[in-house]
């Protein structure tokens, strides 16, 4: 099996690059030179589903893309994006997200993307031992102010009307919903989580930060916040790593530090009882980070 989930992702990221031209299942499989049967048969079984629902699930992904961040009209966005005609573009985006391309372009609300399917993980380099360490450092930390907001996000397994959702890296449909909203905060970003502290246990949760005037839309299973106040926040961070080969041991490094540090060196205390800590988890861009927020200790 090992050998095909390098194959699958071959696959993924060619029809990721091709799913507009709607190639035939013979084209995608001379990527990988296997036959078209077998190619079929283990992307199903690595991914979950066939390679044809999954190329029309990106497909409708990326015109939705395009009817939210552009004034292409529908009729163009539709053959754009390897739809026949405008009504086969309704029809599908109707059936998956319950509203009209028009109606969607109107008013953007959540829905749940397809987001590219990524099947190599750092598991799979674990297990061949595969591991080039040259990107780790020992974490540092600094001090971030982070002004007042709310959080929009996924605090518990919540079963919805469009499948289940829970706050963990691995939850596609819930990446997806988020994906979709573009209103987020500028500094709790979109694709942010972290914990809450839940009688003296930390409990993890996903989304995104917003403004506290936010009016949007509350998506099905997720919880808009009270106003989290301002604070200023240690943030526990390590640079930019691979992935693949090194996720592990840096977020290993950084929550060790981070769970550890004793704040009242730097004559503080933590601020968790109003704020929640943060993670960032962007590897190759901004590293990662653990962010817990403080207060100066009252004397």
């Amino acid at each position: 099996m090992s050998e095909w989930i390098y194959a699958v992702q071959k696959l993924i990221d060619w029809i990721d690059d091709h799913a507009i031209e709607n190639p035939s299942l013979s084209e995608i499989s001379k990527q990988v030179g296997y036959s078209p049967w077998y190619c079929s048969e283990q992307f199903h079984r690595v991914v979950g589903m066939t390679i044809k629902e999954y190329m029309a699930k990106r497909r409708l992904t990326f015109a939705a893309l395009a009817l939210r961040d552009t004034d292409m009209p529908i009729a163009d966005v539709a053959l754009e994006y390897g739809f026949s005609s405008q009504q086969a573009l309704t029809r599908a985006f109707t059936g998956a997200y319950g509203c009209s391309p028009s109606a969607y372009r109107r008013r953007p609300v959540p829905i749940p993307f397809r987001m590219k399917k990524f099947v190599i993980t750092p598991s799979n380099y674990n297990e061949q031992g595969d591991f080039t360490m040259s990107n780790l450092v020992m974490p540092n930390f600094r001090i971030e102010h982070i002004p007042e907001h709310r959080f929009l996000g996924v605090y518990e397994k919540s079963e919805t009307t469009v499948g289940t959702i829970w706050p963990a890296h691995d939850c596609e449909l819930l990446c997806g919903i988020v994906q979709s909203i573009t209103n987020f905060h500028p500094v709790v970003s979109s694709h942010t989580a972290g914990w809450k502290w839940v009688n003296g246990e930390r409990k993890y949760f996903y989304g995104l930060g917003v403004d506290v005037d936010y009016d949007g839309v509350v998506p099905e299973g997720f919880v808009l916040t009270e106003i989290i106040p301002a604070s200023y926040y240690l943030v526990f961070n390590h640079p930019p790593f691979d992935y693949l080969t090194e996720n592990a041991e840096v977020m290993t490094r950084v929550e060790d530090m981070a769970w550890s540090f004793d704040p009242s060196t730097l004559g503080c205390e933590w601020n968790e009882t109003v704020c929640q800590d943060y993670q960032r988890h962007y590897p190759e861009v901004n590293g990662y980070q653990v962010l817990r927020p403080i207060k100066q200790i009252k004397k």
